[in-house]
């Protein structure tokens, strides 16, 4: 724990205008970021007796090793700072807002030659233009099933428009009219692309001029008695005004409003939005945030327009967002809304009328979302801090392990060997720090010394960085080269507390040992065997055990099991490309059935080219004179250098990071 007065900076070292600044613990990671109209005045405010300071507060200030601030011009400029600090470093200060369930949106995918209407979910992409979130996905599907009459835009995904564009023929939905089928010409792109525009505008809320149209269109063919015309109009007004029903009138017609409330208490915060278009609630969506830092209601309004719109540009920002309480810097949200919209927004409470009233309901939904939520997170929140404690009293540490790392090793009879690391903090899996690591061979299947290779490289990069910033020097023991400086945020700077293995015995042997060469001994070391899943500590004949029951072995199970499967979903990864793109592609009349039947057998490509046209016989299904072709397809095909992989033929990388959906869906794996 820092003492404040350490880092303090002296006074009229501050300047006394607009910015944003940034607290940093002692590994430099930023673990808040804040503005404020006056930088002085306001990290004064932080550097003053700890009793006078909020208890989030003073966890913050007394965590923090260092401070840092930008100076910017005017308010609106530390607003969109602000906001781009928090998206890249994610501090652990600063209110995160989290969906309370996973909404669908409508979307129609404009940025594609052919647009497409679709249910999607997870972040927004750009060029694609969404409506909602809405409650449930199957009110979207019947939305979107009435509207197709009239506006028949393809719903198909690429491969289906691909293979009937190939074969000349519509799927079923062109056949019945629900799609203008532009995959066989029927329409233009043009044509095609206007219909998606007409989509769009009716779902933004201008339904009443095209209703008006379609009225006009259906007296006009029945004057001049165009009967079946005008009763496919009036079907098709009848659909449109089905479509409208589903969504409730709460407004004025020409109302487009976002309602915001807040259900806090002190602890936790929800937050509820209703957009409303063209006086209809169009879309509903959910938040829910740990107050880990000290704010109120207008404090949790600001961060949550910031989430919200912080992507946003055009219609997707409205006229009017109405709010329960004014944030403190009210004029420069304001101004941020309106570059955002290209217009002018009006961010103002509701006092009176039917707007009071919707955000009356919308604050008892925020209330029903708060209680839903304790009730979920309560056990939740109890038997993680359980499974900590239980871990630390196991492994005499002292204190609880709040961020865990595990490694595991992964290969295919010794080919293919890759390591896996993954983070747990908190209990919880953070899939951003994770990261895979491709191991040198060694001969035979050894486990050991891959796991003192890839805990020496994790931790050998540990120590880059606190050389960089001066914490460290090679004095203090161990050997690091040196590291370049990218501007990045470094994963690999910050330590854990605890190193789980997957393994016993030898295997944790092996990290302890990393640790030490490297000079590292404030970092504990366990193991978890598969086998009777006995928790083993360097240095010690017997295993520690834990009771079946225990909340502690539990988490270090996920861990272990999580790291496991990370290991394997790499492995299989690599595994895979050698298949696709091995030399075996290359022998003819070899298909994929015996190649993979070679591969299985001989496990690799590497053995089979060592292997004699009599063993390769043995291979059910391969012949003798299929068995010669195969051989001298590989014996031509022998690599030309020890930094290239022998089996595809691609360049031998280091470290690397885990893939994109890992990291945000953080959650495409489970």
């Amino acid at each position: 724990m820092a003492d404040p007065s350490s880092y303090r900076p002296q006074p009229g070292q501050i300047p006394d205008s607009p910015g944003v600044y940034k607290f940093r613990d002692e590994h430099r990671r930023v673990i808040y970021v804040g503005k404020a109209k006056s930088l002085r005045q306001r990290l004064a405010s932080y550097f003053q007796d700890l009793s006078g300071l909020h208890p989030r507060t003073a966890t913050m200030v007394t965590t923090a090793a260092s401070v840092e601030w930008t100076v910017v011009s005017t308010e609106v400029e530390a607003l969109q700072l602000e906001y781009s600090w928090i998206k890249e470093f994610d501090p652990r200060f600063n209110v995160k807002y989290r969906d309370d369930k996973s909404y669908p949106s409508l979307a129609v995918t404009m940025n594609e030659d052919y647009p497409r209407v679709q249910v999607m979910r997870g972040p927004k992409k750009k060029g694609v233009r969404y409506f909602g979130p809405y409650g449930h996905a199957w009110a979207i599907r019947e939305t979107v099933d009435l509207m197709l009459r009239v506006f028949p835009v393809r719903t198909c995904s690429a491969g289906v428009f691909k293979r009937s564009a190939q074969i000349g023929r519509p799927c079923l939905l062109g056949y019945i009219g629900k799609c203008s089928a532009p995959c066989v010409g029927r329409v233009t792109p043009e044509e095609h692309r206007e219909l998606a525009e007409d989509f769009c505008d009716f779902m933004a809320g201008r339904t009443g001029t095209y209703l008006t149209r379609l009225e006009q269109q259906m007296t006009e063919a029945a004057e001049e008695m165009e009967y079946e015309k005008a009763a496919r109009l009036r079907d098709d007004i009848g659909a449109l005004r089905r479509a409208m029903e589903k969504n409730a009138v709460v407004l004025a017609d020409a109302t487009d409003a976002d309602l915001f409330a807040v259900a806090e208490d002190e602890l936790e915060a929800a937050v509820q939005i209703f957009h409303v278009r063209g006086g209809r609630v169009r879309g509903q969506r959910g938040w829910v945030t740990d107050k880990v830092e000290a704010v109120d209601t207008a404090g949790l309004v600001e961060h949550a327009l910031q989430q919200l719109y912080g992507e946003e540009k055009g219609e997707a920002v409205p006229k009017e967002v109405l709010v329960p309480a004014l944030p403190e810097d009210t004029p420069a949200l304001s101004q941020w809304l309106t570059e955002r919209r290209g217009s002018n927004v009006s961010l103002r409470i509701p006092q009176r009328g039917d707007k009071k009233a919707l955000m009356e309901t919308v604050h008892r939904n925020a209330l029903q979302s708060l209680a839903l939520h304790k009730t979920k997170r309560a056990a939740d929140l109890t038997t993680r801090s359980r499974a900590l404690e239980e871990i630390a009293e196991a492994l005499e540490l002292d204190g609880a392990p709040l961020r865990i790392e595990c490694f595991d090793i992964s290969h295919l009879q010794g080919d293919d060997v890759v390591a896996s690391m993954v983070v747990f903090e908190d209990g919880l899996a953070r899939k951003g720090e994770y990261r895979r690591f491709q191991i040198k061979s060694f001969e035979g299947q050894d486990d050991v010394r891959s796991m003192h290779e890839v805990v020496s490289r994790r931790f050998r990069r540990y120590l880059q960085e606190k050389l960089k910033t001066g914490e460290w020097s090679p004095d203090e023991g161990g050997e690091v080269d040196a590291a370049e400086e990218d501007g990045r945020p470094k994963r690999f700077a910050y330590p854990p507390q605890l190193v789980v293995v997957d393994g016993g015995k030898p295997q944790v042997a092996a990290a302890k040992r990393a640790l030490e060469e490297l000079g590292i001994d404030d970092v504990a070391v366990c193991g978890l065997a598969k086998r009777l899943e006995e928790v083993w500590v360097p240095g010690e004949d017997d295993p520690v055990v834990l009771p079946r029951s225990s909340e502690g072995l539990y988490l270090l199970q996920r861990v272990r099991d999580e790291a496991h499967r990370f290991a394997i979903q790499y492995q299989r990864g690599k595994r895979g490309k050698r298949l696709k793109a091995g030399p075996l592609d290359e022998v003819p009349g070899l298909g994929e059935s015996r190649r993979l039947a070679l591969l299985r057998h001989f496990g690799s490509v590497k053995k089979l080219r060592q292997a004699t046209i009599d063993q390769i016989c043995e291979v059910p299904g391969i012949g003798r004179k299929t068995a010669e072709t195969v051989a001298v397809a590989l014996a031509q095909a022998v690599p030309a250098g020890p930094a290239v992989n022998t089996a595809t033929g691609e360049i031998i990388e280091d470290e690397t990071p885990a893939p994109a959906g890992a990291a945000s869906d953080r959650g495409t794996e489970q």
